[in-house]
């Protein structure tokens, strides 16, 4: 790649690091929220400068003692064992709580020197002890709940920036990288990738420096074939796997797609959001509605749905902190992070 190229696109690669991180003023910047498999009272959110804790359903908050140098940008519960939470940060890699985040500790033997920024934690749906990363140095896995860490990059040479990561529900061998390249497909347990950016973008494009960036991917739990894809240039779906792509959600105001929620028992029905506020589709894609009733701020960087009560969601913005929607994002009511101390 020519040198000019490659200075724009870590540039821009940086630009959209930024951006993900929440680069706003201290905990008005929600980046990462995690809510509880079973229990609807707890839920986790990670601001610029902290992460939080409610048990109350946000009536009230923990905010525990920093546990790194530097930024937490994403946080995750794990499925199976609730009380284990993850965190990846800007600098420090992972950290681990074992016990509802009153302790943390790093877990990073096995990640590359220098990780710079954690995007997003997968856990097998089965095996929750089996998760994927997605940083800025390539996608990483753990066997062993964090323990130790290796490389899953095989086919993605091209690029080094992995931002999402998808796991298909029914058959776990089968996974999506989307990246700063636009997006990959293994179907061996992410030894292997393959890209497939058909109706994406064209392959002359994509080395013109950040051409695309994928930002959030879901899959159809019903039929795992449908996937989407939000990136830095509106949002996608495939019918096929990932053969091909169409360009879908033309009447959102805003390209970039942040985050996507897709509802898990009717798949007829999704929500994503970014700089433009949050969207909803009732027909799998086709048409869309701003859902903005409530919110001080469009800027969206973070959705999700109650497990337990799949007309609640949480949205995380970029500039006036945590709403939540009880009527299935009609309208939308802060939620302030009351923090009191953290327990001992």
């Amino acid at each position: 790649m020519p040198l000019c190229r490659m200075l724009m696109f870590s540039h821009l690669a940086i630009l959209l690091m930024l951006w993900l991180s929440g680069c706003q003023k201290d905990s008005e910047a929600i980046v990462s929220i995690a809510l509880h498999p079973t229990n609807p009272k707890i839920l986790y959110v990670a601001t610029n400068d902290a992460v939080y804790k409610s048990r109350d359903g946000g009536g009230s908050w923990e905010k525990f003692p920093s546990f790194s140098a530097r930024r937490v940008t994403t946080v995750a519960i794990d499925p199976q064992l609730p009380a284990t939470v993850y965190a990846g940060t800007m600098g420090d890699a992972v950290y681990k709580s074992p016990d509802g985040g009153q302790h943390w500790l790093p877990h990073n033997v096995g990640l590359k020197e220098h990780v710079s920024f954690v995007n997003q934690f997968v856990f097998h749906p089965a095996l929750s002890e089996k998760i994927y990363a997605a940083t800025t140095v390539g996608a990483f896995y753990t066997k062993d709940a964090g323990r130790e860490w290796e490389e899953r990059m095989n086919g993605m040479k091209e690029v080094h920036i992995v931002t999402a990561i998808a796991i298909n529900p029914k058959d776990p061998a089968v996974l999506y990288g989307g990246t700063t390249g636009g997006m990959y497909r293994s179907e061996d347990g992410a030894t292997t990738w393959t890209k497939i950016n058909n109706g994406l973008i064209p392959e002359s494009e994509l080395m013109a420096s950040m051409a695309l960036g994928v930002n959030a991917i879901e899959i159809n739990h019903v039929n795992t074939d449908v996937v989407y894809a939000g990136t830095t240039k509106g949002l996608y779906r495939t019918s096929n796997k990932g053969e091909t792509w169409e360009r879908i959600g033309r009447s959102i105001t805003e390209l970039f797609i942040s985050s996507i929620v897709l509802h898990p028992t009717d798949p007829s029905v999704l929500y994503v959001g970014g700089p433009g506020g949050i969207w909803k589709s009732d027909d799998g894609g086709n048409t869309w509605a701003a859902r903005n009733e409530g919110l001080a701020s469009l800027n969206i960087r973070a959705l999700a749905m109650d497990p337990k009560d799949l007309r609640t969601l949480y949205a995380g913005t970029n500039g006036s902190g945590l709403y939540r929607s009880t009527d299935a994002g009609g309208t939308w009511t802060g939620v302030p992070l009351k923090a009191a101390a953290a327990r001992s």
